[in-house]
This record gives C-alpha cells, structure tokens and sequence, in this order.
C-alpha cells in the first residue's frame, strides 16, 4: 500500500529530530498542499522551491525523498527564482533523490556554482521538462541520460553559441526546445546536432507574438505581467509545465525577416562593455562553460522579460513602444521584424521577441524546415504543408548540401571502393585488356565525391592552431603576432608570415617547424605585404606599413640566433609609404606596391630599382593591387573609393581597360587561377564575382551586411575556382560558397576559449593550394591584451574544434589594411 501524506510529513519530522534540525516551514507547506491537491483529486505533487531551503534542510528532505516512490506522490517540481548562493551538490543530490518521480526542473543556475551544469550535463536526470535560465553553457554538451525528458528550455543563455556533435543523442524523447537569446548563429552545426533528436516537433530560437492595439502582455496593478494561456488549444507549447503560448492561426508570414531581426535585437538585448565583459575571463577552465557576472545576467533577464520559461515576469513596455519609433527612424526599408495577418476584418499584428542571432541569416527559417522535415512549429509558428514546399525550393536556390551539387551523401570507405575500381580499369585499359567501364565515371568525379563524402560525414570541420615555437630560434620561448600570412605556391608545407611586430617567418606548417626568421631589427613596423616568387621559389618580398620593402633568399636567411643576422641575401627597394599590398607578376621580373595613397608603384625584381609610379590611379587609396595569374602585364586594382579597375602595363596605364563599381569601399580583389575571374570584396559581406575579360558582373555572393563600415571583408578562391572563402574583421564567421551558383555550402564559425564570452573575428584568410577543402584563417579578438594567431582548418576531417589558447597578447588594431 502506498505511503500517504501524513506519514511521509511525520517521516520527514521524525528526520528532522535525528539530524538535529528544526523542520523547515515551507516544507511541511509543500506536504501540506500535496494533501488538499489529493483531497481535491487533482494531481498530488509537491512543489519544492530553492529559495526556501539552507544547507541544513538537505539531510532530512533527502531521507523523505527516499520514501517518495513508494508514496502517494504522483511527481515532484524543482524550481528556484533568486541569486542565493546554494551548493550545486545539495540541487542535485535532491534531484537524483526524487528520482523517477521528478517531473519539472525549472532553475536559474547562476545560483550554483560553476560545477553544477557540468556534473548535471555528465549524470543526466530524470525529470520530463528542464528549464535552465540564463545558463552558462557556452558549447552544449548534456552527454548523460535525460531518457524522459520531453521539453527542454535553455532561454536566455547568453553564453551559449554552438553544440558539441553528440549532445542529443541521450534525448532520444525530446519534443520541444527553446533557444531564444542565445548566440547560437551557424545554420549547420545547428542542424547537425538537432537532426539527432527524432521525436522533436517543435523548436523556437525567437518568439513570435501576436499584439493587439494595446501590445502582447497587459501588466496588472502589481506590475507582473498577465498572460492569458490555454493549455488545451491545439496550437499551444507548454514549456517547463508553468507556461502555455497560444500560437493562434498563423496561416501566413513574411518570408524574408533578417533585416528586422536585427533591430529587434539591437532593441531586445543587452549590450555588455568590454569592462563587465573582462572581469569574467578566465573564471572557468572548462571551454564548454562560460561564467559570468551573477547581477549582470540577472540584469539581462530582468530587462528581456522572460515568458517562456515558467513563472511570470516582469514585461518591459519600452520593449513594445520602440518598434514603432524604429519603424519612424527607418521608413525607406519598413521593418520586416513585424508582420500583419488579416483575418477577416482583424488585423493581428505579430513581433518578434529575443532572437537569437541564427534568425539573422538568409533564408533562416525556410533552411531550418528544409533540413528538419518532421517539425510542426517553428518559433511559435506552425508549419503547413505549403510552408514546407516553399522551403525546399529555397533551400535548393540558395544552398548546397553536399560539395559539387551531389544529392545524397555517401559512405567513404564505398566511395574509395568505386575509386579503387576505376583505377584497376584505367591500368587493365593501358596494358590493351578489355574492360567493362561498371561506373562510366572520370577519376576526377570520385576525387569530388570522395570530398562530398567527407564533408557529410560532419558538420564540424577539424579546426586548430599553428602551434609555431619561438624555442626553435634559441633563448626564451616566445610566440609571435602575425598579422599577414601566405601559402607557397610550389612547396605544400610551407607558410610564410608577417608580425605585427616586423618579423618575417617562414614555417613548415605540417609540423610548426621554423624554416626561417627574419627580425625586424627596427626597420619594419606591422608586415602588410608579402609575396612568394614563382620561378625563384626560396626567395619572397616582404613590405611593411613604415614603406620598407625587401626581397628575401630564404636560404641564405637560415640563422637561428637573431642577434647575429646581418641582412645578407636580402635585396632593399625604395620605400612605398604606407604601404598595405605588394604583388609580383607570374614571370617574376615586376612587381606592384600601393598603399594609403591613390598611387600605384612599380619595381624591377632583378635591378632592384622602381621603375615609375603611376599616379592618380583611384580618387581613394588603393587597398590591394593583384597581377593576373597568366598574364605579366595585367593587374587589378581595388579601392575604398568603391572602384575596381583592370589595367594593362603595355598601354601606358593612364586609363584602365575597365572599371567596375561597388556600392561601398572595396577591401580587396583577386584574380581567379585560371584569370577568368575576378573576386571583388567590399565594407561589410558585399562579394561579387566579375569576369575578367570585360568587367560585367557574374555572380553576386548576396551575403547579409551587418551594418557596420568598419566590417572590412575579404575573399579568395579555394579548390581551384570552385569555391570562394569569405570572412569579414566584425564577425566570428567563414562563409564557403559555390563560385558557379552562389549557393552557401557552409559556414565555420570561429570560437574564443578559456571561458571567453568573446568571440575571434577573421583578420584574413587563404584556401590551401593543395588540399581540397581545406584553409587558413588569420584570426583575433578585438579586446585589448589579446593576440591573434593562425587556424588551419580541414574541412574534410571530422573533429570537434581543437582547444584555444588566446591570452595576454594584443590583436590587431587596424583591420582594413592589406588582403
């Protein structure tokens, strides 16, 4: 028979006596209530709050819970409201206690300890709906067993920007997540880990409301929030077991919502100066957690009045009264955050509220129903058949899911199998044998099928460090600052970078060998420029912002000791003022210089001289200047003035052949390998491919702008001219799309460990010549004290990302010089 109520509170104060402790109050109110919820044969449950409960009150509440399976209690809510420092272990000792029975878990665990979510996220537990407010994941990794769990809320975690790659496989019951003003923001990491729950039907990343005249929530007299609820419509989510949102009959919305989303969440967040933000570095040395400043995440709740994970909440009015002075502020383009449903005569007007920065990416919502075919809703909305339809037309316009357009994705070692095939035939077909073709298929569609393969195996890409050892030079170890970076054109293990600091390095990048170290010895400042020669391919040019250009034999420059380097084998040119490009042509005779100047100069390699300068080239500096890969007498030119022009050495440059326009500043050009094309970056994600014969535009990368004129964008080709890298210096972002169709393949999103709420921001980057899929991303913070360092990134090898080490040095401070 089971044990009742009255002698489960006689239990609990019989513990009390033996534990020496007075019975705590509000725990007799809990059993209390139990019993006339019994009484009123409604479910019997008890409610335990957090708040209420000492150190002291554990020992005899965990002895009741003991008796609780065998009781007349049906479940248990755990939940907790206030910032009171309470031992994490007691929280989960008494939730591992409730055991089957526990059925909501709704905390704020900032009142934990840092240990909390980690043992939490190692155990699992056993309740159906979890609401943690304002967590500190900052890579979700819940790799215990949550096997009942049904609802998950993770609102509100500010630190949480991505997903380890298995973290949902122990939720196999999941049904409904919410994700709102998180950082999560990379579309297929997301996807990644999300296709592993099968049974998940609803999902939210932001809240779409529906208002009347007089806005979504009317406060009472106490100033809480009432919400009007029905937990039995069939529209309705119930998160955490406290709150219903009634989506209503949603039949139609806008499509295209990013612009808006991005003033809604200008307006709906908090923004954290670098000050607050510093003093919670480093309070954590686990890289999937972030803590932070308890009253500053406190703060952030208060204001982004939560409605959606349980309890009610204060609801900021000014967040309402904005939208309409935004629209005010911005009538030429009307804010696509809200949108207006008619039905009948009603006009039912919708806002969105705490978006997560994933909301912002193009086609966002028609990606998500594209890629998760079984969901019902998506941030409040349903999804109707016709919704789906419209997604995979967009999702097939606008993405590729697999490299080189293939449709399915494939098993690896099958794929080597068929290559392994078609080479037998190829040297049975050279020795005369005759051979039946089973494949009909060029070595070079399995080289690309093999890659797509690869890449479908994982969404996240193998990223880490070029660990480079200053110990190799002699002396104390040091670490470097670079600040430009590139590939040899004929020797695939080795880099050569430029520091911040003048110096100029040459390393074996597979193993992170020093080849060659060149100091500055004071007569160069930040290295901007840097070129290998082609047929001489030991020796490279190197020039810095002070104007100081050099060529240098990086056999003659083999000396590990600095202070006995005496400039033998190097070659000095007249200085370029400001300098922030140089580039040598394809036979190795000339090479180009230009700077903060409108001007363009022109060096003999042999002779050493320079040869003219051509002035007056651009009405604005000039960024880069590029010489065509197959032609010694063609270059480009980019500049801020937002002009791109081709010009011709053999007529005398005063006019260019072409010039072609951006609407904004050009950061950069580059020719394709094969001069076909040009790849023109300008301000803030404006990509365009031309063609290089005449100028006319090909393809325009229709990347989202982030508003800012300081976002300095860069672009190269990668595998070839199939692909294009991009990345810009305000985001933590690479984007690889197709350079035939535009389409976005993927994006690699950069991270800042050691507990960092700070993201890195993509300084420069370069596709490696000689691995498909695969590049290196000059990265930094935009903090003071911090350095920026080079990432090799493969694509085709599946990893989570490799643990950063950023401390004590400086990023860059000026990012809109050289490529």
């Amino acid at each position: 028979m089971a044990i009742d109520i009255r002698t489960l509170e006689e239990r609990y104060i019989s513990s009390c006596r033996r534990h020496h402790v007075l019975p705590n109050p509000a725990i007799l109110a809990v059993l209390f209530k139990a019993k006339i919820k019994k009484t009123c044969h409604e479910l019997c449950s008890l409610e335990i709050s957090l708040d209420h409960l000492k150190e002291t009150d554990f020992p005899p509440l965990l002895d009741l819970c003991m008796d609780l399976d065998a009781s007349e209690i049906e479940a248990v809510d755990i939940h907790n409201e206030s910032l009171y420092a309470l031992d994490g272990n007691y929280a989960l000792l008494l939730m591992h206690a409730v055991n089957q029975k526990l059925r909501v878990v709704d905390l704020h665990d900032l009142s934990f300890g840092k240990d909390f979510l980690r043992d939490l996220s190692q155990r699992g537990l056993t309740c159906q709906v979890l609401t943690l407010r304002s967590s500190h994941f900052r890579k979700l990794n819940m790799m215990g067993e949550f096997m009942r769990i049904h609802t998950l809320n993770l609102d509100f975690s500010s630190s949480l920007t991505s997903f380890q790659e298995d973290c949902f496989t122990c939720m196999p019951n999941l049904m409904c997540l919410s994700l709102c003003d998180t950082r999560i923001s990379n579309l297929w990491t997301t996807i990644a880990a999300l296709s592993k729950l099968p049974s998940l039907d609803e999902l939210r990343f932001q809240k779409w409301s529906c208002c009347n005249d007089a806005g979504p929530y009317s406060a009472s007299s106490s100033g809480k929030s009432d919400v009007k609820t029905d937990s039995n419509h069939p529209n309705s989510v119930d998160y955490g077991g406290r709150l219903s949102i009634n989506v209503g009959d949603v039949t139609n919305q806008n499509s295209s919502t990013e612009q808006g989303l991005r003033n809604l969440f200008l307006i709906n967040n908090v923004v954290i100066n670098d000050d607050v933000q510093s003093m919670a570095e480093d309070s954590s040395d686990d890289s999937d957690l972030d803590f932070s400043n308890p009253l500053q995440e406190h703060g952030s709740v208060e204001l982004l009045s939560n409605v959606f994970a349980g309890g009610n909440r204060q609801v900021n009015p000014q967040n309402e009264a904005s939208f309409d002075n935004l629209q005010n502020q911005n009538e030429e383009e009307p804010l696509e955050g809200v949108f207006t449903k008619h039905i009948g005569d009603v006009a039912l007007t919708y806002i969105s509220y705490h978006a997560s920065p994933i909301c912002f990416e193009k086609h966002y919502r028609e990606y998500m129903i594209a890629s998760l075919p079984h969901l019902r809703l998506l941030d409040n909305l349903p999804i109707r058949k016709i919704d789906q339809e419209r997604a995979t037309i967009k999702f097939s316009e606008y993405f590729e899911n697999l490299p080189y357009q293939r449709k399915h994705k494939e098993n690896v070692v099958h794929m080597l199998q068929k290559r392994e095939i078609r080479a037998s035939q190829t040297h049975a077909q050279s020795h005369g044998q005759k051979t039946s073709n089973l494949y009909g298929k060029s070595q070079y569609f399995y080289t690309r099928s093999l890659c797509a393969a690869k890449m479908g195996s994982s969404a996240w890409p193998f990223l880490h460090p070029l660990s480079v050892s200053g110990s190799d030079l002699g002396g104390e170890s040091r670490s470097f600052r670079p600040r430009q970076f590139e590939y040899h054109p004929s020797d695939s293990s080795l880099m050569v970078f430029g520091t911040l600091d003048g110096e100029v390095i040459v390393v074996n990048h597979e193993n992170g060998k020093i080849v060659s170290y060149i100091p500055s010895l004071g007569a160069m400042n930040s290295v901007l420029g840097l070129c290998w020669l082609k047929k001489y391919p030991s020796k490279l040019i190197a020039g810095s912002d002070n104007g100081s250009l050099k060529l240098y034999d990086i056999h003659q420059m083999r000396s590990t000791i600095p202070g006995i380097y005496s400039g033998a084998g190097s070659v000095t040119f007249d200085e370029f003022d400001q300098l922030t490009s140089v580039h040598v042509n394809f036979t190795d005779e000339l090479f180009l210089a230009s700077g903060y100047s409108r001007d363009v100069a022109l060096y003999d390699v042999s002779s050493g001289r320079r040869l003219q300068v051509f002035t007056d080239m651009h009405q604005e500096h000039i960024n880069v200047v590029k010489f065509a890969n197959h032609s010694p007498s063609l270059f480009a030119t980019s500049s801020f003035d937002q002009d791109v022009k081709m010009w011709d050495l053999r007529q005398k440059p005063i006019r260019p052949c072409y010039s072609s326009s951006s609407s904004r500043g050009n950061v950069m050009v580059c020719f394709s390998p094969d001069d076909h094309y040009l790849l023109v970056s300008a301000v803030d994600n404006e990509v365009r491919q031309l063609l290089a014969v005449d100028g006319r535009l090909h393809l325009n990368f229709d990347i989202a702008s982030t508003g800012s004129s300081q976002n300095y964008t860069r672009s190269y080709y990668m595998n070839g001219r199939d692909y294009i890298i991009s990345g810009s210096c305000d985001e933590h972002v690479v984007r690889i799309c197709c350079a035939q169709t535009g389409r976005r393949l993927r994006d690699i999103s950069l991270e800042g460990g050691g507990g960092s709420r700070s993201s890195m921001f993509v300084q420069s980057l370069r596709g490696d010549p000689f691995r498909e899929f695969n590049m290196s991303i000059l990265a930094a913070y935009m903090r003071p004290r911090s350095r920026s360092e080079i990432f090799k990134v493969n694509m085709l090898a599946s990893s989570d990302y490799a643990k950063e080490h950023l401390d004590g040095q400086q990023a860059c401070p000026t990012n809109s010089m050289g490529g």
